[in-house]
């Protein structure tokens, strides 16, 4: 995610040609999701972790100063239906007692026609693994050609579960995790 931003923003024309300087953004945790889904036979888990921070530097004239990190407590980790919430957090799949965040850096980013691909380290159950996720920035509707102050980034990709030791359950759930991120962030003045 670290250069998301400047790429997203010139790939979907949404970036002033020449604007400098780094800005700093936040997440509105209110606004955003951090949401999965994998298999559960013929059926789908969802869930949400919430967010614990975020740190977003954005800058649209250089694309290398661009920075993102982000944690999320698994410790408030749900999921569609009660026991799979229990599960979910417990040792055989997040195990959240002994690795309460997840957390995700990122180290590139290239544009991909009108979106992004952003490769970076993920980091759940103390395991680190690099991983892609497909990104797509837009504006509120109605907003100019060139506001930059309230966007939404949305993200995408899959993980393997059993690349981080989370292999609980492998025979009633799916291995693949399929990763849905909604944010919406903001300028900070």
């Amino acid at each position: 995610m670290r250069r998301l931003a400047l790429v997203a923003l010139i790939a979907l024309g949404l970036a002033p040609a020449l604007q400098a300087g780094t800005v700093a953004y936040r997440m509105d945790p209110a606004a955003s999701t951090v949401a999965f889904e994998t298999d559960f036979g013929p059926d789908l888990i969802t869930g949400s972790i919430p967010l614990e921070r975020a740190d977003l530097r954005l800058d649209f004239a250089n694309v290398r100063n661009c920075t993102v990190d982000v944690a999320l407590d698994v410790t408030g980790a749900q999921a569609s239906f009660p026991f799979a919430a229990q599960a979910l957090k417990g040792s055989k799949v997040l195990d959240a007692r002994a690795h309460p965040r997840m957390t995700f850096t990122s180290t590139s980013v290239k544009g991909a026609g009108d979106a992004a691909e952003v490769t970076g380290d993920l980091t759940i159950r103390g395991v680190t693994k690099r991983v892609t996720l497909q990104a797509r920035l837009s504006r509120p509707k109605g907003s100019a050609p060139d506001a930059l102050d309230h966007l939404t980034v949305r993200l995408s990709g899959k993980v393997n579960r059993s690349d981080f030791g989370a292999t609980g359950w492998s025979d009633m759930v799916g291995d693949e995790v399929r990763i849905l991120i909604t944010a919406r962030i903001d300028a900070q003045g």
